[in-house]
């Protein structure tokens, strides 16, 4: 038996993530993939949303991921472009990227942390006491860890296995999703009919092309064939343009699904194995990554016996909620694209809606993932929010916020006067930097914020503490995020 502090069932984009971010606190952990290698049978999800390219970013590794994708300053509500260009983020646009290559980088990445994948092999299993978990593999192996993360995707073996309640809306819609060869170049873009929007796109240079079909009626047994995509051609186009040589063929539909808890004691959920829902807006890859990012710090420190497991618990207390509103936002937009004369009256509204300023800021800071609240208590608007990447002064001379996060480290940085703090006794967990700035305080929606004394920066890059002149609550906070205090002086 093999031992591992934690084990990642799946080695999806939201697995990797998770997998990085733990290597990063020096966490022994190891992932389960059911592929022989990292390849994915046709592009699928496409496309990274502002926050997790600043979350990359907070990692150092953004550039790897800007430089084969493609940028576009909108993301989109309902097929309404809603422009981000204005929101205070270097990352102020949508990447276009698809999933391959996504999980691509992402596993480089993972490489280069030496993290073990055991391929070609399933999580068949598992038993769990408050000592660990024994993870059974298809294989025959077992391995043993402290804590085992289901990352494996909708059908998740891991939820499944917990008892995990999947609750949620059973599907209504269907849609046909392909990457195929046409001897005829067919009408490239959007088309409506009576019955559902489709499109037509070219995939890179050659001329591999991606379709999207809405069904005639729902279907969720099995995967389509290549007659049945031709079917479905004809039914919208009046020709299949020669469809040939399909390189995927398969089915989405709008089931929309979530776990009651992301945690069981030692047993995790996270991306896809926690939430399903329609892929409209390109949401789901992305929050997923982000759970995976929200989770890491806080299991790593759970591990290394730095906090107390009860830190666990805020991972669903703050993950849930954003899920719970992807999919009350996807659904909206699925309802949008009914055919119906009532829905269509609705969809002009909605689009009227999201042509003024304020509906378009709230809308897009949400799809976006830069709106992205946790409730932390009251206080001061940074509270509970995304910090923003300043350009700092310090004594080392000119740094970014993000770079100061790129080792998974938390940190206080301090705008008042150099020495104002004393955080020896979580030195070794927290980073504190002398800093000042000199520009505006800006929040998505929010606007201008008033500028703080201090801020304590988890190492997801979220706010955990705005200080004032009188420190109050930072022993608080400090011990609440990272642990009790080590031995020496406290924090006045």
């Amino acid at each position: 038996m093999t031992d591992h502090a934690v084990v990642i069932a799946g080695g999806g984009p939201t697995g990797l993530m998770l997998a990085g971010e733990l290597a990063l606190a020096g966490v022994d952990v190891a992932i389960v993939e059911r592929r022989d290698n990292q390849e994915l049978v046709g592009a699928r999800a496409g496309g990274l949303h502002a926050r997790t390219i600043e979350v990359l970013d907070q990692r150092g590794i953004a550039d790897r991921f800007l430089s084969r994708g493609q940028v576009t300053q909108a993301v989109r509500f309902h097929m309404v472009p809603l422009d981000i260009s204005d929101f205070p983020t270097r990352h102020n646009y949508v990447l276009g990227l698809w999933q391959n290559h996504i999980e691509r980088i992402l596993a480089d990445w993972v490489g280069e942390l030496a993290v073990p994948i055991y391929r070609g092999l399933d999580v068949t299993g598992f038993a769990q006491d408050d000592s660990g978990v024994g993870v059974e593999l298809s294989d025959g192996q077992h391995l043993a860890a402290e804590y085992l993360v289901g990352c494996d995707g909708g059908r998740s073996v891991i939820r499944k296995a917990a008892g995990i309640d999947f609750a949620g809306w059973d599907p209504t819609m269907s849609w046909m999703i392909a990457e195929v060869e046409m001897s005829e170049e067919p009408p490239w873009g959007f088309h409506n009919n009576a019955f559902g929007t489709h499109g037509l796109g070219k995939i890179g240079e050659g001329g591999t092309v991606r379709v999207v079909l809405t069904e005639q009626q729902l279907e969720t047994g099995g995967e389509p064939t290549l007659r049945d995509l031709s079917e479905a051609l004809v039914a919208v186009y009046g020709t299949d343009f020669g469809v040939h040589r399909p390189t995927w063929i398969s089915r989405f539909t709008d089931m929309t699904r979530q776990a009651a808890t992301y945690r069981d004691r030692r047993v995790l959920l996270a991306g896809d194995a926690a939430h399903v829902h329609p892929p409209v807006g390109g949401q789901g890859l992305n929050i997923g990554v982000q759970d995976a990012v929200n989770l890491g710090w806080k299991l790593a420190q759970v591990v290394k016996r730095t906090s107390p497991e009860i830190l666990l618990d805020t991972y669903h207390a703050e993950r849930h909620p954003v899920a719970a509103r992807v999919l009350h936002n996807t659904m909206a937009q699925v309802a949008l694209r009914r055919t119906d004369d009532r829905s269509k009256a609705m969809g002009d509204i909605v689009s009227e809606l999201l042509g003024m300023d304020e509906p378009r800021r709230r809308i897009a800071a949400e799809m976006s993932g830069l709106g992205v609240h946790y409730d932390l208590g009251e206080g001061h608007p940074l509270l509970g929010r995304r910090m923003p990447d300043l350009d700092l002064l310090t004594a080392n001379g000119p740094l970014r916020v993000f770079t100061l996060l790129h080792h998974a480290r938390s940190v206080l940085l301090n705008f008042g006067e150099l020495g104002d703090f004393d955080i020896a006794p979580w030195a070794d967990r927290v980073r504190q930097i002398d800093a000042g700035y000199a520009g505006t305080w800006e929040l998505p929606v929010l606007g201008p914020v008033t500028a703080p004394a201090a801020v304590l920066i988890r190492p997801d890059g979220y706010v955990a503490w705005v200080g004032d002149l009188t420190h109050l609550g930072l022993t608080e906070a400090l011990t609440a995020w990272f642990g009790p205090p080590a031995a020496g002086p406290r924090t006045q």
